[in-house]
């Protein structure tokens, strides 16, 4: 509260400006990745690295804005997997479309998570706090109904997801990712678990 009631409304012409620098900087991560130049989208949207940096004063920040729809979407199909699915199943389920969008993300999502001890990710309302958040939500489901060992942590699952995304980076490959997910998977499984799988008759 406090910080909403210090803070100013923009002016007409500064709402503009940070429109068309938003706008600019999805164009360019888009094509170029995370890494984008700051200067290359001050130049598309028409202004200053000046007042490209007055809204947005680190990489960090514009990332968080261009990053925060996609992000949401994600986190409300986490809701949606543990209303239809069974606990561990919907953690997993949620892992899966996290490491895809880590994936194809071209290093937005992993410049989002690769710093979690880092305090701008834990602060509130951040995209990585976001969804660490919601991976805590899930896990102590999944850990209730011993699917998951009890010392596996929300951040070491978006440390597996980060891992994934930056060892297939550049390489837009699935499969690998896939293949890398399934094992951290079953290195978080509970003992229970991991037997029940491998039973015989077991799926």
């Amino acid at each position: 509260m406090v910080g909403s009631a210090t803070r100013r409304p923009l002016r007409a012409d500064a709402r503009r400006n940070y429109a068309r620098i938003v706008a600019a900087a999805e164009e360019a991560f888009a094509t170029h990745g995370a890494a984008a130049s700051l200067e290359e989208i001050a130049r598309r949207a028409g202004v200053g690295s000046a007042t490209l940096h007055r809204h947005f004063p680190s990489r960090r920040s514009l990332l968080e804005v261009v990053s925060r729809d996609r992000v949401e979407a994600v986190c409300a199909s986490a809701r949606e997997h543990a209303r239809t699915s069974e606990p561990g199943a919907a953690l997993f389920s949620w892992l899966r479309e996290l490491t895809a969008y880590a994936v194809t993300s071209r290093g937005l999502a992993s410049s989002l998570l690769r710093d979690g001890r880092d305090a701008d990710m834990l602060e509130d309302g951040g995209c990585g706090a976001i969804l660490t958040a919601t991976a805590g939500e899930l896990l102590d489901r999944a850990q209730q109904v011993d699917a998951v060992r009890p010392d596996v942590r929300a951040e070491d699952l978006v440390a597996f997801v980060n891992a994934i995304s930056l060892a297939v980076e550049g390489r837009d490959d699935g499969v690998q990712a896939d293949r890398l997910l399934d094992i951290a998977i079953a290195g978080v499984r509970s003992q229970s678990c991991q037997h029940a799988a491998t039973a015989p008759g077991a799926p």
